[in-house]
């Protein structure tokens, strides 16, 4: 799957190269907190909300009360991040979430939390995390530009694949030494903290038309850049062929642990550790690997490899083998997702960043749409046999969509283009901050 030659414009690069930008360093340190508070409440909750009601389902209800409302508002969340000033808008959803938490932590210290209060602090997360997301990837292409955003993007996704692994272990440690109280507390430094740091980036103006039209017009002008951008079309497209079908093998691990090679639940705790770190380890050989201008290649070839060893994993007849290979089988899905939407940032315009964004972040609400089917097909057929079918099906309609889309076949001129009209001063150059209204306008949509 080659693409085609050309000399991408020269950068320095280096594993932590966007580090260097001091605004970078502090946006990067705010996500840090705000990831581990996030998913290290994620594990008080379900622990909360089990303790609350003696029972396994208000674990999904709690889970179902965070994720519609995310996806259902995750689109309207990027039409604001494109009409606002993105600080102010991910300050005051972080300070949202701030008194959320203090809420909660003053309901456990009175003794008077129900099952409900979880409900509702959860359904509100789920309001705000939609309108944080977007304004947080737009300040960050605007700092790093369109260069530096396979290096920023990746270091982003390691730091978030860390505290997937480390936020749950850790609150769990806090919760059995000193108690779900002090979990809480945790939390609220570490949202404080996030908050703090956000303070310290500069403003980020908003750029392009948007904001000249009603709210439900600007989302439906993201909507049609996508259809009518090939490039970004076929790239969207290709991200939501792993999250449908290959990566809900996630939710089959504790089925693998249980019925496959009976290692019960300090087997599943391995496996989740090992796909955890395995995704950090995909994040950061991206970062080190630098800006490579055969971005096609390593992106088709993360997911081949992403599936070929998730099918091994799922044939594997040990236990011993499976855990390197679920190792892998992660290192390859966090390449595949990273370089993927590297691309995307590369080639949109700031005006309609944040709505594709949101768009992109709708997409991975439906990773528990695709657990369905697939969970289905292990009941009937058992899980080794339902993900290694996945695996096989992805490689299949992923190389489909490849021979398919003559734009996703020359995305790497594509995207050297955006590069170089950047170094140029065209249409890919980024926002400036500080400055309202500075930014990139509408790139031709591909044929």
């Amino acid at each position: 799957m080659a693409s085609a030659r050309y000399a991408p414009p020269p950068r320095s690069g280096g594993t932590f190269a966007s580090l260097r930008h001091v605004q970078f360093r502090w946006i990067y340190g705010s996500n840090i907190a705000f990831f581990f508070a996030m998913n290290g409440q994620f594990v008080v909750r379900s622990y909360l909300a089990f303790k609350l009601t003696d029972s396994a389902f208000s674990l999904g209800i709690v889970n179902l009360a965070v994720a519609i409302p995310m996806l259902f508002i995750s689109p309207f969340g990027g039409v604001i991040a494109d009409r606002v000033e993105k600080k102010r808008l991910i300050m005051v959803g972080q300070a949202l979430l701030l008194v959320n938490e203090l809420i909660i932590l003053a309901l456990l210290v009175m003794g008077r939390l129900e099952f409900w209060h979880l409900l509702v602090v959860v359904f509100a997360m789920g309001c705000i995390f939609p309108f944080i997301m977007p304004a947080r990837q737009a300040i960050v292409a605007n700092i790093v530009g369109r260069q530096g955003l396979g290096n920023a993007m990746a270091l982003g996704m390691g730091g978030m694949n860390a505290a997937r692994v480390v936020g749950p272990v850790t609150a769990g440690l806090v919760i059995a030494v000193a108690g779900v109280r002090w979990m809480y507390f945790v939390a609220v430094l570490l949202y404080l903290c996030a908050l703090l740091a956000m303070s310290r980036i500069d403003r980020a103006y908003p750029s392009g038309e948007a904001g000249k039209k009603s709210v439900m017009g600007d989302l439906l002008d993201g909507v049609r850049y996508v259809r009518d951008d090939a490039p970004v079309r076929a790239l969207l497209v290709l991200s939501l062929v792993p999250i449908m079908l290959a990566m809900p093998f996630q939710a089959l691990l504790v089925v693998f642990a249980e019925d496959v090679w009976d290692v019960g639940s300090p087997g599943l705790g391995f496996l989740q550790a090992a796909a955890g770190f395995g995704g950090i380890l995909g994040s950061v050989f991206v970062a080190w690997r630098g800006e490579s201008p055969r971005k096609l290649r390593l992106m088709m070839v993360s997911l081949l490899a992403f599936c070929g060893s998730l099918l091994l994993f799922a044939l594997s007849p040990w236990f011993l083998l499976a855990l390197p290979l679920v190792l892998i089988a992660d290192v390859f899905a966090s390449t595949f997702t990273t370089v993927n939407n590297t691309i995307i940032q590369v080639l949109i315009p700031d005006a309609v960043r944040g709505r594709v964004m949101s768009l992109m972040m709708m997409t991975f609400g439906l990773t528990p749409l695709g657990t369905v089917p697939v969970a289905a097909a292990a009941q009937a057929w058992g899980a080794p046999a339902a993900v290694a079918g996945a695996a096989a099906l992805t490689v299949v309609i992923g190389a489909a969509i490849y021979l398919a889309s003559a734009s996703l076949r020359g995305i790497d001129k594509t995207s050297a283009d955006a590069l170089r009209a950047e170094i140029s001063g065209g249409d890919g150059q980024p926002a400036v901050l500080g400055r309202p209204g500075a930014g990139a306008v509408s790139r031709a949509t591909s044929p």
